[in-house]
């Protein structure tokens, strides 16, 4: 297996979102129902998932979808 460089690591994101308890908190109404939308390899990746999911349901104020960065919390110390 050959050794990665810097510029080829992999920057995990993962996109999930669900109907939050009000418009103004990040309480998820029904914690049984998160809608994990997938793990990216990427940012750009991972916003364009974000952005598909959020469009989808922009009817209902409530629901709410979110990027983590992965990456930064399996390696916090390259912050």
């Amino acid at each position: 297996m050959s050794k990665k460089k810097d510029d080829d690591k992999q920057l995990l994101h993962l996109v999930f979102g669900g109907e939050l308890e009000s418009v103004n908190s990040v309480d998820f109404r029904n914690l049984d129902e998160i809608d994990i939308v997938g793990i990216f390899p990427d940012f750009a990746s991972a916003r364009a998932a974000w952005k598909a999911k959020a469009q989808e349901t922009v009817d209902n104020a409530h629901m709410r979808y979110f990027v983590a960065h992965l990456h930064k919390l399996l390696e916090p110390e390259d912050e």
